[in-house]
C-alpha cells in the first residue's frame, strides 16, 4: 500500500477526485490537495500550510496535475524532494507552457494523454515522458437510472465551443437529425443547436443516456494525424453506456475497437452517413454500446491507469 498525495483542483467531478477514488479502490491511502482553492483562501500562508500537511501525511508518491502550478518554488521542491513524483498532464497543446514545464522539471517523470505530445516535452528538456490516457470514473461514469425528457435527442455533443473547426461537422449533423449541443464557450449568436452550458457529475450520464448517439469531434484539423489521441469524452461516454461516434485517428483502435466498442468516422461526410445508419439500426447501436460499457469498466478506469502510473509504465500501444 502506498501513501499518495494528489496536487490539483478540488471538486467531486474533477479528474483529480476520480484519480483519488481509483487510488483508494486499489487499497492506497490518498490525500487530495486543492491547490488553487488553498492558494485563494490562505494566500501567502498557503505554502506553509501545504508543507505542514505533507509532513503530517508522509506520502510515498506525489502526483501533480496542471492545477498544481500555483505552488511556490519552496513548496514544490519540499513536497517532491526524496519522493516518487509524477506530473500527469491532460491537455492537448501546441507548445508546453513554462508553468507546466516547471512542474515537469520538479517531477521524476511525466505522463501525457496524447503520444504525439511526447516530443514537445522531451524537446523542452524533460527526460522521461510517457503516454497514459485518461479513463472512466466508476463513481460518475455509469449508466443513468433516470433521464429527464429534455435530454432526449437523436445525437448529443458535449464539449467546448471555442474550437471552430468542429462547427462544420456539428452543423452537418444538425441538418440530419435532432442534435443537442452543450458545453462552455459557445457564442450565443451561433446557428448551432446549443441547448446548455457546462455539464458536470451525474448530469453527464443522463445526457448520454438521453441521446441515441454521443458524438466526438476533433478540436483542430491537426488532431486527425495525432496518434492514439482521443479526448476524455470517449471514456466517459462508454462508461455511461452510450453509443460513441468519434473521429478515426491513427491507432485509436488500440484504445477501443471500431464497430465493436464504438464507431469511428474518417470524415465529416462519413460521420453524417453513420449517424443516419445507426439511428435506424437500434439493435446494432445497443449491442455496440453494451460492449463499450463492458470494455471500459473492465480495462479503462482510473484504477487501471493508476496501476500503470505507479509502476512508471506507459499505456501499451
Amino acid at each position: 500500500m502506498k501513501r499518495i498525495v494528489i496536487f490539483g483542483a478540488g471538486g467531486a467531478h474533477r479528474t483529480e477526485a476520480a484519480i483519488a477514488r481509483g487510488a483508494r479502490s486499489l487499497g492506497h491511502r490518498c490525500l487530495l490537495i486543492d491547490v488553487p482553492g488553498t492558494s485563494r483562501l490562505l494566500r501567502r500562508f498557503a505554502g506553509r500550510f501545504i508543507r505542514w500537511r505533507i509532513d503530517r501525511f508522509a506520502p510515498d508518491t506525489i502526483l501533480l496535475t496542471r492545477y498544481a502550478a500555483p505552488l511556490d518554488d519552496q513548496t514544490l521542491a519540499a513536497v517532491t524532494r526524496g519522493r516518487e513524483s509524477v506530473l500527469w498532464f491532460f491537455d492537448l497543446v501546441d507548445r508546453p507552457a513554462e508553468r507546466i514545464l516547471r512542474l515537469g522539471r520538479a517531477a521524476e517523470s511525466v505522463f501525457v494523454t496524447c503520444p504525439s505530445q511526447i516530443e514537445l516535452y522531451t524537446g523542452a528538456g524533460l527526460p522521461s515522458v510517457k503516454f497514459l490516457p485518461q479513463g472512466c470514473d466508476p463513481t460518475f461514469d455509469v449508466p443513468a437510472s433516470y433521464v429527464p425528457g429534455r435530454y432526449r435527442c437523436d445525437a448529443s455533443f458535449i464539449g467546448s465551443g471555442q474550437y471552430r473547426y468542429r462547427h462544420e461537422l456539428l452543423r452537418a449533423v444538425a441538418e440530419t437529425c435532432n442534435l443537442h449541443i452543450r458545453g462552455p464557450g459557445w457564442d450565443g449568436g451561433t446557428s448551432l443547436p446549443v441547448v446548455g452550458g457546462a455539464v458536470r457529475g451525474r448530469r453527464f450520464s443522463q445526457i448520454v443516456r438521453g441521446a441515441s448517439i454521443s458524438l466526438g469531434a476533433n478540436a483542430t484539423e491537426q488532431q486527425w494525424s495525432a496518434r492514439a489521441c482521443t479526448s476524455n469524452r470517449l471514456w466517459k461516454v462508454l462508461g455511461c453506456g452510450g453509443f460513441y461516434l468519434g473521429p478515426q485517428v491513427p491507432e485509436v483502435s488500440r484504445l477501443a475497437q471500431g464497430g465493436e466498442h464504438c464507431v469511428w468516422y474518417d470524415s465529416n461526410a462519413e460521420a453524417v452517413d453513420l449517424v443516419r445508419h445507426y439511428l435506424a439500426d437500434h439493435s446494432g447501436r445497443a449491442s455496440i454500446a453494451a460492449a463499450g460499457l463492458a470494455h471500459v469498466h473492465a480495462a479503462h478506469t482510473y484504477a487501471h491507469r493508476l496501476e500503470l502510473l505507479l509502476r512508471r509504465q506507459a499505456y501499451p500501444l
